[in-house]
């Protein structure tokens, strides 16, 4: 019993550790913005800047999905099974920093490949929280 105690105390602090730290951006193809010209990058790349200087605040999402199924067990035989998801999300602060980090990096190449690179791109190291 102990060592069941000492093991989800590690496993619980591994996890922390991992919730620390930088933030990664999440990959977006830069393709969504090849029809879009320097301005337009421009802008959007600003837009982006501003809404992470002021503080990301993720979308709220609520609702409720609820699943059935039924499970083969082993000498147990047939069994319902019924899942609940209450409302819970992935989508954090982390999580959407990422995301814009990932839609800022996809305009920088956008914008390098139509030859109106970004002046004051995000450095590559402050991918903070």
């Amino acid at each position: 019993m102990k060592q069941k105690i000492v093991m989800l105390m590690i496993a619980t602090t591994a996890l922390m550790g991992c919730a620390t730290g930088a933030v990664k951006p999440t990959y977006v193809s830069p393709t969504q913005y090849q029809a879009w010209n320097c301005a337009q990058l421009h802008q959007e790349y600003a837009r982006i800047s501003q809404y992470l200087q002021q503080g990301v605040e993720p979308e709220k999402r609520t609702g409720m999905g609820v699943g059935l199924g039924v499970g083969f067990g082993g000498g147990w035989g047939v069994r319902p099974n019924i899942s609940v998801n209450m409302g819970q999300s992935s989508n954090t602060k982390r999580t959407e920093i990422a995301k814009l980090f990932g839609q800022q990096d996809a305009i920088e190449q956008a914008a390098k490949f139509k030859n109106c690179p970004i002046q004051n791109p995000r450095p590559k190291a402050d991918h903070t929280s």
